[in-house]
């Protein structure tokens, strides 16, 4: 999937469902170029550390992204913008479809595959 960055119109709609900044200490890396890196990394699916260097720290992003994920902000611009979308026409629920991909878990795993653990009393391994 191509990557494109959220431009003036998209932010817009985005920004108010973002937590506040905090009034006092290190002011936050900005919002804006947080959630492009955190969106390249998503829709692209390459590795954090391999986030290109305009989008900031790989390691600021990927805690914002887990961080507002606990805090429920994903959801709440999903929500708002499904809102939004519904209320103006562009969302009709008949032609929403959700992306999911399946993989089959086999119980016990798969034979070939070897898991080190740490710390434990007896195996060192399972296979």
């Amino acid at each position: 999937m191509r990557f494109e960055e959220l431009d003036d119109v998209r932010w817009r709609r985005i920004e108010p469902h973002l937590p506040p900044k905090a009034r006092e200490g290190k002011p936050r890396a900005d919002d804006r170029r947080t959630v492009n890196a955190i969106l390249y990394v998503l829709i692209t699916g390459c590795r954090w550390a391999d986030l290109p260097g305009k989008y900031g720290d790989d390691s600021t992003a990927n805690r914002r992204l887990r961080r507002w994920e606990r805090l429920g902000v994903w959801k709440r611009v999903m929500d708002a913008l499904l809102s939004e979308g519904y209320g103006n026409g562009k969302v009709r629920l008949e032609e929403v479809s959700v992306d999911s991909s399946t993989i089959r878990a086999r119980k016990g795993g798969s034979s070939s595959a070897t898991t080190g653990t740490t710390g434990s009393r007896g195996r060192s391994y399972t296979r």
